[in-house]
């Protein structure tokens, strides 16, 4: 019996070599079994995804296949589309090309737009969610807005006021035990601090929630509670749409029926998500720490420099205000003033700035003079630079993620 299933279908335009390369790596980095195979219509997909009881989790729940394996399902073009929104249990979908707005089933996850590395995230996705018990809770009534919360290891899942939880496979084995070094939980039955996690990829929506996950598990292990948290992104729903989820996803924390000590909160963004991140500290979040993992913390440098490939204008829609002509530059200065952390400083919230030295040197750049200036403006700041690229940040194999969660947890204390 296989751990990992991942699914061809027909029409699909790409290497079938190549497919099995990347995701024979991933099979490997994460210590699973997989097997890569061509099915050729929906019904040879359901023979190979059906269930021979009924799904653990219950009416809302996500279910898990008879198999306990976790499935991939590349469609490609043809009629094998028409099974997305179809229960199959917890299955990844996954298109190479982007593919805005397909509708899946509840238990089920898209992930689209990323190229044939796409498949990498697909996998480690598939497994993460099998291994790693958590609930997936809204916040809003669109499907983009929902955070996945996660509590320490030791203790055990709550039940959702929504979607529930997923239920771990007995056939798919955890790739580690708990995380060494500072654990952050109280004794059993005690509140346990709470880490918000806010993913990046250059506020584009091709980019979600899942890259934030092995951070999640890893956290966990170490004693904190975790918030992985989704939101609409600009390029589909405007700037101010993303700002508002932020917001709303930070604050529907107060709400959740969990032992979450909300006194000792900290939120992480990645990439863009360290811009969105220090941002909500700065608008009054109430969190005793924020942390930028090779953030974008200088968006009006960021625009002039077109990081991102233009990323900055085209996720707050409008350019810098010194390149507008005159009647317009009010508008750009006060989403730019709202927007980009070097301008808000200083944010009166302690702060950790972390920046892997191998990363894009205008990061590099922006992480730099941004810890500079905030401490300049009096904030409390530490700035972190060590060996690695923009994500060795995210990993937590990395000797800086490891420094990192250190003093997230020294931090919390």
């Amino acid at each position: 019996m296989s751990d990992v299933l991942v699914l061809i279908g027909p029409g699909l335009a790409a290497d079938e070599a190549l497919l099995g390369e990347i995701a024979e790596r991933e099979f490997v980095s994460l210590g699973v079994r997989g097997v890569i195979t061509r099915v050729r219509d929906p019904d040879d997909v359901r023979a190979r995804t059906r269930r021979r009881h009924p799904g653990s989790g219950g009416g809302q729940g996500e279910r898990h296949n008879s198999a306990g394996h976790a499935v991939v399902i590349l469609p490609g073009p043809g009629e094998l589309r028409t099974l997305m929104a179809e229960p199959l249990g917890p299955v990844t979908w996954l298109d190479i090309w982007r593919a805005d707005g397909v509708e899946v089933a509840e238990d089920a996850t898209h992930l689209h737009g990323r190229g044939l590395a796409g498949l990498r995230w697909a996998v480690r996705h598939a497994v993460h969610r099998i291994r790693h018990p958590h609930v997936r809770i809204p916040y809003g009534p669109h499907r983009d807005q929902w955070g996945h919360l996660y509590l320490p290891s030791a203790r055990e899942t709550p039940p959702a006021r929504a979607d529930a939880g997923e239920q771990r496979a007995p056939s798919l084995p955890r790739r580690r035990a708990a995380a060494p070094g500072v654990r952050a939980g109280e004794a059993a039955g005690g509140p346990s601090p709470v880490v918000v996690l806010v993913h990046g990829g250059y506020w584009r929506s091709v980019w979600a929630a899942d890259l934030m996950e092995a951070l999640c598990a890893d956290l966990t292990a170490r004693g904190f509670a975790v918030w992985n948290l989704e939101y609409r992104r600009p390029d589909l729903h405007g700037w101010d749409a993303t700002t508002a989820d932020v917001a709303a996803g930070m604050e529907a924390l107060t709400r959740l029926d969990a032992p979450l000590d909300l006194g000792r909160l900290a939120v992480a963004g990645h990439s863009a998500g360290g811009q969105l991140a220090l941002r909500a500290a700065a608008d009054g979040a109430g969190v005793a720490l924020a942390v930028s993992l090779a953030g974008v913390l200088d968006l009006v440098e960021g625009d002039r420099r077109w990081v991102g490939t233009g990323a900055v204008p085209a996720a707050l829609g409008v350019t810098t205000w010194d390149d507008l002509p005159e009647r317009e530059r009010s508008t750009a200065e006060r989403v730019y003033g709202g927007a980009s952390p070097l301008v808000r400083v200083p944010i009166k919230v302690r702060q950790l700035i972390v920046q892997g030295s191998g990363d894009d040197l205008d990061l590099v750049d922006f992480g730099r003079r941004y810890a500079r200036a905030a401490a300049n403006a009096g904030d409390e700041v530490t700035y972190l630079e060590m060996v690695g690229d923009h994500f060795a940040v995210i990993d937590p194999r990395t000797p800086i993620w490891e420094a990192t969660a250190h003093a997230i947890a020294e931090a919390l204390h």
